[in-house]
């Protein structure tokens, strides 16, 4: 008796867990939450200031708690580097393909759902001509028929235990990390777009100034061998001199060559060929934003489209948990055919050659060498695996911000201090070439001077390029706005 009432004990629980998972399949995988993130009180190791230093004339202010900015290129108030934005998001073949991509994995999806979640019926006709072996005691030793035969044939499964229903859910999620790739792809174009352009216009000035440094390092030379020849100054200051501008001569071409290389680099991010180089904006033309969005850590996980694929990937690695799960239960299929046939087609247009069929199946694994067990222990590590590639995408995104909020702090201290060096230079040159326009000073001082100038003019430009370029980076980092 004890054991007649175990069994219908465990019976009545197969029955009641049948049930309840017939009802609410979710419960034979995870339901693809994302982990519980901490919350820092501030993305970096100090508190943020509430703007930068002041260099230029600009003190960038950080607003957070702002949501971020869809277009926020349009904010260095550049007509030339709007235009360039927008052509590239336009015309790039490789956001073309990715979008196209992304419509083919839609159409999939599309089929996907519609072949596993209505019957499949399908139309068929056969009509052939047959010669079979007879038996010779009972009549020719050949036989020789046709056969027609036409029908309709449907199928259908249903999703007992919600496989097929977590199969579409894991393809749906797999789509949607596509979708999020897409987003990232745009934004990171557009960032590629404006620190190109940023860099161009920023390697101009460069070469501007060492064109400069290199027409005055020659007249040192030049003047140095002629108060040589005189006995003015020793050999080795001739060769030193000659050593500088054969220095500044060598150092020119690798300017160019990063110019030339950012212009065609520009052209090619904007759907063109490298030699089709489009108009570029001047460094002085493109304007600082003074203020740029700081969203708070939480808002962050919901705008960044590289977290929003980790979270996408997580939910469909729990749904393939729970196709794994549901491949463990019964299967049930039926299938119905229709139609008529015969062998003469008057035979099978009649009613005598009516045909039908009608069947189901019911499949429980038993014993597949452990193969479904362990396809779920690798679903439910994979699972796992990506809760922790969450966890990381989050923490590189904090980091990511944290380190531009702190390349923008440290390039308005080093913009200001170029700055101030650079107008220092400037104001003694423009005194000493003063000075040497009244006979009080030699040309070589005048020009020593200017080589001063020039010099910090350099380390002034690469700052103030530096400056626009990290901005667009913060920019980038903040996400889209979420729809």
């Amino acid at each position: 008796m004890n054991v007649l009432r175990i069994t219908h004990e465990r019976r009545a629980l197969a029955l009641s867990l049948g049930a309840t998972l017939l009802v609410a399949a979710c419960a034979l995988g995870p339901n693809g939450a994302p982990p519980t993130m901490p919350s820092p009180a501030h993305y970096g190791q100090a508190a943020l200031p509430g703007q930068t230093a002041t260099a230029n004339g600009v003190a960038q202010h950080f607003d957070v708690g702002a949501q971020p900015v869809p277009q926020w290129w349009r904010l260095y108030r550049s007509p030339e580097l709007d235009a360039l934005v927008d052509e590239g998001l336009k015309n790039s073949p490789t956001l073309a393909a990715t979008e196209k991509t992304l419509v083919g994995a839609h159409e999939q999806l599309r089929a996907q759902i519609g072949s596993s979640l209505l019957p499949s019926v399908d139309a068929g006709g056969q009509a052939t001509r047959e010669r079979a072996l007879g038996i010779p005691e009972a009549g020719p030793q050949t036989v020789r028929y046709n056969v027609f035969v036409g029908q309709l044939q449907a199928s259908y499964t249903f999703d007992l235990f919600g496989a097929v229903r977590y199969a579409n859910t894991a393809l749906h999620e797999r789509v949607n990390v596509q979708a999020f790739e897409l987003d990232a792809a745009r934004r990171a174009l557009a960032a590629n777009i404006v620190t190109t352009a940023i860099t161009a216009a920023m390697l101009d000035n460069e070469v501007t100034s060492t064109q400069r440094l290199i027409v005055l390092a020659q007249q040192t030379a030049q003047e140095d061998a002629r108060r040589f020849a005189l006995g003015a100054v020793p050999h080795a200051q001739v060769l030193a001199s000659q050593q500088n501008a054969a220095e500044l001569e060598a150092s020119l071409p690798s300017l160019l060559q990063q110019r030339q290389a950012a212009r065609h680099a520009l052209a090619v991010l904007i759907g063109h060929t490298p030699d089709a180089v489009p108009v570029l904006p001047t460094l002085a033309g493109l304007t600082l934003p003074e203020h740029v969005p700081v969203l708070v850590p939480t808002t962050l996980l919901h705008t960044r489209p590289d977290i929003a694929a980790a979270e996408a990937s997580l939910k469909a690695a729990a749904a393939d948990v729970g196709v794994a799960t549901a491949r463990l239960f019964p299967s049930l299929s039926l299938t119905a055919s229709m139609g008529q046939g015969g062998f003469s087609w008057p035979t099978a247009l009649s009613g005598a050659g009516a045909l039908w069929s009608m069947g189901g199946s019911l499949t429980q694994p038993l014993f597949h060498g452990g193969a479904l067990f362990a396809q779920r222990r690798a679903a439910i590590d994979l699972y796992e695996a990506a809760a922790d590639q969450y966890k990381a995408t989050v923490l590189s995104a904090f980091a990511n911000v944290a380190d531009t909020l702190a390349a923008l702090e440290h390039d308005a201290q080093a913009a200001d201090a170029a700055q101030r060096q650079s107008d220092a230079a400037h104001q003694a040159f423009d005194e000493t070439a003063a000075r040497g326009r009244l006979g009080a000073v030699a040309d070589a001082e005048v020009r020593t001077s200017e080589q001063q100038y020039r010099n910090a003019q350099l380390a002034s430009i690469r700052a103030v390029g530096q400056r626009l370029s990290d901005t667009a980076l913060l920019f980038q980092t903040m996400g889209t706005t979420p729809e």
